[in-house]
């Protein structure tokens, strides 16, 4: 199928990245889908989550998180309304996930903000005492065949290695022991890749077992999965997900499978899927080029929503 035919639609939550602070707090504050989100967290929490995301720092702290996740979902209505989505699949790489997990009715919106805020606090009791030495290296440019060379040559000096994500082609994260990451960084731009970031704490690792169970015992024991209303795309391998049960080990296995991107996109054409709407501030999934060779983008961020119904964005016609 090409893009551009007619077929389905996927509503697509963004894994979580840097928000710009002033655009978030002007859309959460004036917001009239986010603001009904926000009574639901405070009441839930037992705090006021605006004030202390103000307070707060760091780019992955629980209260962003928190954010992260109302912005997503209140994006996804206005996606409905204003633009006139009607998504017949859902796909939530990474931390999307958690977002997808309440968009698709598997959990309310109340037990997706105490999941949040609880896998939030177990991550950061966990990085805490274990693993204190990885991070997550981010980086483009490096072909798979590359990759393999760089991978070699850590297996060949006895350097512990996961791959993180597979984003594209040439687009990977990899999570190493951090004196490793000076080394990596130079492999990937002798051989005209470039590192973007380097993300504390790491993710997607078989190494963090630990949290996985943890995880499991502590919060998702508390926690009723319902089946989806409509079909999620695993971001880890591209199959279906059509069970609460599903949903569950979804969630679950995040922190230790990687994220396989490509397989989502494929299952989702597989599937006759020709727009992906992305909802939530996103810089990188809507804009991947394994996303925009495949799909009509329909990106629907709080810079979207805050423009003048004037200038109004739609998905672009079928051919």
């Amino acid at each position: 199928m090409d893009k551009g035919q007619d077929g389905s639609t996927v509503m697509t939550f963004p894994g979580m990245g840097p928000m710009a602070s002033p655009e978030i707090m002007k859309f959460m504050m004036t917001d009239r889908f986010v603001r009904p989100l926000i009574d639901i967290a405070d009441d839930v929490l037992g705090y006021g989550l605006i004030d202390r995301y103000r307070e707060s720092e760091g780019d992955y702290s629980e209260f962003a998180q928190l954010v992260f996740l109302l912005n997503c979902l209140a994006l996804a209505r206005h996606a409905e309304d204003r633009f006139g989505i009607d998504a017949e699949f859902c796909v939530g790489p990474s931390f999307g996930e958690k977002t997808a997990a309440a968009y698709v009715g598997t959990l309310s919106v109340s037990d997706a903000v105490w999941m949040t805020a609880q896998i939030a606090r177990r991550m950061e009791e966990y990085f805490s005492e274990e693993h204190q030495d990885v991070v997550t290296l981010s980086f483009v440019r490096t072909p798979e065949d590359r990759l393999g060379e760089i991978l070699a040559e850590l297996a060949e000096r006895g350097e512990w290695y996961d791959v993180s994500c597979y984003l594209d082609h040439d687009f990977y994260m990899l999570s190493v022991c951090e004196k490793t990451a000076p080394r990596v960084t130079q492999l990937v731009r002798a051989g005209g890749g470039m590192h973007l970031y380097t993300m504390r704490p790491p993710m997607h690792s078989a190494a963090f077992a630990g949290l996985r169970d943890t995880v499991a015992e502590t919060v998702f024991s508390e926690l009723t999965f319902a089946d989806p209303r409509i079909p999620v795309v695993s971001d880890q391998d591209g199959k279906l997900v059509t069970t609460g049960e599903g949903m569950r080990e979804l969630l679950l296995d995040s922190f230790v499978r990687p994220l396989r991107w490509p397989d989502a996109v494929r299952s989702l054409r597989d599937r006759g899927v020709s727009t992906m709407c992305v909802a939530g501030p996103d810089a990188l999934f809507g804009r991947v080029a394994t996303t925009t060779r495949n799909f009509d983008v329909v990106p629907v961020g709080p810079r979207t929503v805050l423009r003048p119904r004037s200038v109004r964005l739609a998905p672009r016609a079928s051919a």
